[in-house]
């Protein structure tokens, strides 16, 4: 009964006016977002964060929500229409959906998108019900041990999960802890790798850092490599094209199902992400098929299974964040820096602590799902007209905002230039292939992770067997040696199969 008391509550407090506005700016501006390719939902939510200061957190968080699973919505219209993905989690979309579109069928593929993405991101939502303060109960077991191993685990799931090379994640994520170490030392007050520099001694600011790596490096690629833009297909959308058959239904009812649980439990698993669900489900339902010939070549299953999944996990990616207070993307990442500057500390004692919020953003869920489930099937051709706007102009705007927020931090020009300077530094990553996504899930759990550390050795007196002899922190610890040596494995297996000479 306390499940359905504290749900009534969330809708009592996402059903107000003010939440129901900032939920639909939210879903609609993600929607924005994931049609003009490019942008995505991390640069977007930074972008906006400084302005949220005095805004309430509840209705904040409500909005940067809609934002990101709004995101997942948007991407693919511009998969389907013109074979250019609007975020990465999409780009399977692209493979059956722009063959549909080039079938005549543009309108099936982005009405089973659409129902299949509302149906997966409402169970999703009810199986986050379930596992979120579950997970909250039994992370109320975690003392510094169990959280040092917790985020060693996640850093170590980015090699697995990650689709770069293993040791340039690694080099990534060692890059962002060096940096989450600058300023004052937590323990002995002393200031580290500040250089004499009085501004680096309360750290980096992490919206200069990612206004700079997400907002203006995208404008820098984007100068030297422009936006391929596909070709709107010609031809208007009626109302009447969107609606499925009934074969449609029969092809598609299991894909969006499957899709729907491969994407929660992957988005449960800290950097699992939505690109990672949507890779993996498209995959399977391939697998699973009994005419795989068909995949690539305009099946309605290869749009359903990929959507469900990326919308699915964008729900369940909340879990981590709010339950152990474990980003497990940019996105989730960027929101915990917002959590953090309202002065909130997600983590286990947030659904007790912070009940409202954390029920007021899940019943919204309920309510945004909704309203990008009508959005999908009405608005198609606003959408579709945005396509045509020069990516050029939003360039500049994408500049004014990153230069805006990252000064209103503390009203110092010297933030501006540190901006800058991470946006440089991050281009160069990008130039030099260097993934970004683990230097700053780095940054934000660094002093989480380095805290526990210390506190874990104090408690021992210097042993390090305290990360083993704990049960809980002895599983992450042992998830996380075989993360790390996941590249090994897959060295030694590939050498092995080099060697294998047929018959």
């Amino acid at each position: 009964m306390d499940l359905f008391h504290n749900l009534y509550n969330g809708f009592a407090i996402a059903l107000t006016f003010q939440n129901i506005m900032y939920c639909s700016f939210g879903v609609f501006f993600g929607q924005i977002i994931g049609v003009l390719p490019g942008i995505g939902a991390p640069t977007a939510i930074a972008l906006l964060l400084p302005l949220t200061f005095s805004v309430d957190p509840t209705s904040a968080i409500i909005m940067f929500a809609g934002i990101y699973y709004g995101v997942a919505y948007g991407g693919t219209i511009t998969s389907v229409l013109i074979n250019v993905p609007g975020e990465s989690s999409t780009v399977m979309t692209c493979l059956d959906g722009y063959q549909m579109a080039l079938q005549g069928r543009a309108g099936a593929a982005l009405s089973v998108a659409a129902i299949g993405s509302w149906i997966a991101g409402t169970a999703s939502v009810v199986l986050l019900m379930a596992f979120a303060p579950a997970l909250a109960t039994f992370a109320l077991r975690f003392g510094p041990a169990e959280f040092f191993a917790l985020t060693m685990m996640a850093f170590g799931l980015l090699t697995v999960f990650g689709e770069e090379n293993p040791f340039k994640v690694i080099i990534s994520t060692m890059l962002g802890l060096l940096l989450s170490t600058i300023g004052l030392d937590v323990v002995s007050g002393m200031p580290r790798f500040a250089f004499g520099v009085p501004q680096l001694l309360g750290g980096f600011d992490f919206i200069v850092i990612i206004c700079g790596m997400f907002g203006v490096t995208e404008v820098f690629n984007s100068i030297e490599n422009p936006e391929d833009e596909g070709e709107v297909l010609k031809g208007k959308l009626h109302l009447r094209d969107m609606f499925l058959t009934w074969e449609d239904w029969v092809a598609s009812r299991w894909a969006i199902l499957r899709g729907s649980v491969i994407g929660f439990f992957i988005g449960m698993i800290p950097a699992g992400g939505i690109t990672t669900a949507s890779f993996i489900a498209y995959l399977a339902e391939k697998r699973y098929s009994k005419h795989p010939e068909r995949f690539g070549k305009g099946a309605i299953e290869g749009v359903a299974a990929p959507e469900s999944a990326n919308n699915a996990a964008s729900i369940s990616g909340f879990a981590p964040l709010l339950a152990l207070g474990i980003p497990g993307s940019a996105t989730t990442a960027v929101m915990l820096a917002g959590f953090m500057m309202w002065g909130i500390r997600p983590g286990p004692l947030l659904f007790m602590q912070h009940a409202n919020l954390v029920w007021g953003l899940i019943a919204s869920m309920y309510v945004g799902n909704f309203l990008l489930l009508l959005m999908n099937i009405f608005m198609i051709p606003v959408f579709v007209a945005m396509l045509r706007v020069p990516y050029s102009i939003m360039m500049g705007f994408i500049v004014v905002f990153a230069t805006v927020g990252a000064f209103s931090v503390n009203n110092n020009l010297f933030d501006v230039w540190m901006m800058l300077g991470f946006a440089l530094m991050a281009y160069a990553m990008i130039k030099l292939k260097y993934p970004l996504v683990p230097l700053i899930l780095a940054l934000v759990l660094g002093k989480l992770s380095e805290n526990s550390l210390r506190q874990a050795l104090m408690l021992s007196g210097g042993s390090m067997a305290i990360f083993v002899t704990h049960p809980i922190s002895a599983f992450f610890m042992g998830a996380a040696f075989l993360a790390y040596m996941t590249p090994v494995m897959r060295w030694y297996l590939k050498r092995r199969r080099a060697k294998v000479v047929p018959a």
